[in-house]
């Protein structure tokens, strides 16, 4: 796939946001089980994998699974990215616009990801969009993001995070994003995933000239 890349020094985003040793090693588990997961539903397919074949495969046990992810469906659909994209966020100028600065978080956190963060990313994206059980708990996760959006957008205008202009632009944001992301999959990854997104953002920025 062709797709951005860092050394491999580049610290993994999930480890960004933990701090103690203990906190290393439970991230640590959380992304064998994912990863474990996700290998096993591209071998035999979503339905045909239980948690207990994920279980022994990410050496853990059940329990230790659901104490990680509550059902099979948040396996795929749960992630860390929101906190670090709040990061990429505060980061951003502060005289930018709130969309310009939102543009360039998303490139910016889509580019620092590694090339295996990225094909896990491409897995997700395709199970979310295939499987049926999966897109009720995506829809979810997008409704969460768009609170994260918004109150950042909120942080930086000074604006209630609750106001409808707030949360229209946080939810057009997710809106471009979208497609963007089904592009990406369609392509098999063949066009790297920040451009995409640049790309839709862009247009949005623009004001969605066609």
């Amino acid at each position: 796939m062709s797709s951005p890349q860092r050394a491999d020094r580049t610290p993994h985003p999930s480890d960004r946001v933990v701090t103690s040793l203990r906190e290393r090693k439970k991230a640590k588990t959380r992304r064998t089980i994912q990863e474990e997961a996700l290998r096993l539903f591209t071998q035999q397919g979503y339905e045909a994998t239980t948690i207990e074949q994920i279980a022994e495969a990410a050496e853990v046990s059940p329990s230790t699974f659901f104490r990680y992810f509550p059902t099979k469906e948040d396996v795929v659909t749960q992630d860390d990215y929101d906190p670090i994209l709040m990061e990429m966020i505060k980061a951003q100028p502060p005289d930018l616009p709130p969309l310009t600065a939102l543009r360039g978080a998303f490139r910016t956190a889509f580019a620092s990801m590694r090339a295996e963060e990225l094909d896990k990313l491409l897995a997700r994206t395709k199970l979310s969009t295939s499987v049926p059980a999966l897109r009720a708990r995506t829809v979810e996760g997008l409704f969460a993001t768009i609170d994260v959006l918004a109150g950042a957008v909120a942080e930086r205008a000074g604006r209630d995070p609750h106001s409808l202009a707030v949360r229209a632009l946080a939810g057009a944001v997710m809106g471009v994003l979208l497609p963007a992301l089904f592009a990406w999959v369609e392509r098999d990854g063949a066009t790297p995933l920040p451009d995409l997104v640049d790309e839709a953002l862009g247009c949005l920025e623009a004001g969605l000239p066609i």
